[in-house]
C-alpha cells in the first residue's frame, strides 16, 4: 500500500520519522567527526590548518558528488538497504580514522566518511514519502530537519570531551560504536522501513521500476536546477554562520570569548525551534516558497543589519538566534518545495542532484569567508550572508513559478 493510504497510522508514521531522524541525526554527527578533534590531530601528525581544512574539503566532495549519484542508486535498489550502507561507511569510516597513522590514511577514510554520508538525503527522503502520510509529511521533515541539528549539536561535545579524557583514537572509536548501534536499530525495525507500495502486475511493475531507476529525464527540469541553485546559496550563508560567526561577532561587537562561543549553539537550538514551528506551518500552507521566501527574507535583513553593528553587544546573540530560528522555520516548507518539484518516480534522484547543492556549498564558504575574516573585514561576512539568503529568495520563488507552470501544461 501507498503511505498515503487509509490505514496509515499515527503510530506507523511516528515510527518512521523516529528511525530516519535518528539515522539523519547520525549523518550530522559525521559532518564533524573530525573538526572537534583537530587541536589533537594537529599535534598528532604536526599538520597545517591547510591541510586540516583538506581533510573536509575531501568529505564534502565526495560527498557532493556521491549525493548527486546516490539518488540513482536510492531508486533502483530501494532507500533501506541504501541507507545501512551509508550508515556502515561512517562506522568503518569512524574505525580507520582512529587507528590511521598517517595523513594519506586521513584523508583516506575522510573521503570514506563522505562517501557514507552522501546517501542519506535521498535514502531518507524517499522513505519519508513513501511510508509517512500525507498531512504528516510537514512534521515528518520538521522532525528531520531538528534531528539533523541535533547530530550537530552534539558531536563537538561527544567528541572533545572523550578526546580530554581518553584520547582522540578512542573519541573515535566510540562514535564508530555511535554508528553501529544506530545500524542494529535500523536492522531489528527493518519491517517498519521496508518499501511498502500498491500492488502492480508484475511486468508492469519491473518495467516500471526499470525505467524509473535509469532515466535522467528528470534533469531537464528548470525546477530541479532552481531547487539545486538554492540548496548551493543557502549552504554557503549557512557555512558562513557556522565557520566565522562567533569571530566575526567578537570583533564587530566585542563581545567575550564566552558569549562568542555560545552562538553556535544558540543558533542551532533556535534552528530546531524553528524547523518543529515550521513542521505546523507547512502542514497548513499551500504554497511553500512564500513561507520559504519569507522567513529567509527576515533572516538575510537581521544579517546585514547585524554587519552595520547598529545592535547593543548585549543582543547580538539573540538577533542570531533570530535568524536561526527564521531558517529553521523555512526548514520542512523547503522540504515539501522539494518534493513538489519532483517527479513521480524520480524522488531519490532530485533529492540527491538537490542536496548535493548544499555539499558543494559547505565546501566553498569556509574559504570564501575565511578570505573576508583574514582581510580584517568582519562586517563583509555578515552582508554576504545577508545577500546570498536574499538571493535565496529569488530562487525559492523561481521554483514555485516553474512548478505552477508545469502543473498547468496540458497533459
Amino acid at each position: 500500500m501507498s503511505a498515503s493510504a487509509p490505514t496509515a497510522t499515527a503510530h506507523s508514521d511516528t515510527q518512521v520519522i523516529a528511525l530516519v531522524g535518528i539515522a539523519h541525526g547520525t549523518s550530522h554527527f559525521f559532518h564533524l567527526i573530525l573538526a572537534p578533534l583537530f587541536p589533537w590531530i594537529k599535534e598528532a601528525f604536526g599538520l597545517s590548518y591547510s591541510e586540516l581544512g583538506l581533510l573536509m574539503s575531501v568529505f564534502f566532495v565526495v560527498s557532493g558528488i556521491g549525493q548527486a549519484l546516490g539518488g540513482f542508486v536510492v531508486d533502483r535498489k530501494g532507500a533501506f538497504p541504501v541507507l545501512l550502507g551509508g550508515i556502515a561507511c561512517l562506522m568503518i569510516a569512524a574505525l580507520g580514522l582512529a587507528a590511521s597513522q598517517s595523513y594519506l590514511s586521513l584523508m583516506m577514510f575522510a573521503g570514506l566518511a563522505g562517501l557514507g554520508n552522501s546517501i542519506f538525503h535521498p535514502a531518507d527522503y524517499t522513505l519519508l514519502n513513501q511510508r509517512v502520510s500525507t498531512p504528516r509529511l510537514g512534521h515528518a521533515f520538521s522532525m528531520h530537519g531538528v534531528t539533523g541539528t541535533a547530530g550537530w549539536a552534539l558531536a563537538p561535545v561527544f567528541l572533545a570531551g572523550l578526546a580530554t579524557l581518553f584520547s582522540w583514537r578512542v573519541a573515535l572509536a566510540c562514535a564508530a560504536l555511535l554508528a553501529a548501534a544506530v545500524l542494529l536499530l535500523l536492522l531489528a525495525y527493518r519491517e517498519v522501513l521496508a518499501s511498502r507500495e500498491v500492488a502492480k502486475p508484475a511486468a508492469t511493475a519491473a518495467k516500471a521500476a526499470a525505467a524509473a531507476s535509469h532515466s535522467p529525464a528528470f534533469l531537464s527540469l528548470p525546477a530541479v536546477w532552481a531547487v539545486f541553485a538554492f540548496f548551493f546559496i543557502t549552504a554557503i550563508a549557512l557555512g558562513g554562520i557556522q565557520t566565522f560567526a562567533p569571530s566575526a561577532l567578537k570583533d564587530l561587537y566585542g563581545i567575550s570569548t564566552a558569549a562568542a562561543s555560545m552562538c553556535i549553539t544558540v543558533y542551532m537550538a533556535a534552528s530546531a525551534t524553528g524547523l518543529l514551528a515550521g513542521g505546523f506551518l507547512a502542514a497548513r500552507a499551500e504554497h511553500h516558497e512564500h513561507v520559504v521566501s519569507a522567513a529567509l527574507a527576515i533572516t538575510g535583513a537581521l544579517a546585514m543589519l547585524l554587519a552595520t553593528g547598529w545592535f547593543h553587544a548585549g543582543v547580538v546573540v539573540a538577533v542570531l538566534a533570530l535568524i536561526g530560528f527564521g531558517n529553521g522555520l523555512a526548514g520542512p516548507s523547503r522540504d515539501l518545495m522539494v518534493r513538489a518539484a519532483a517527479p513521480k518516480g524520480a524522488t531519490g534522484r532530485v533529492y540527491g542532484v538537490v542536496y548535493s547543492g548544499l555539499d558543494v556549498g559547505l565546501a566553498i564558504a569556509p574559504l570564501m569567508f575565511g578570505a573576508m575574516m583574514d582581510a580584517h573585514h568582519p562586517g563583509w561576512l555578515f552582508i554576504a550572508i545577508g545577500l546570498f539568503l536574499l538571493l535565496a529568495v529569488v530562487t525559492a520563488l523561481r521554483v514555485g513559478g516553474y512548478r505552477r507552470a508545469a502543473t498547468i501544461q496540458p497533459a
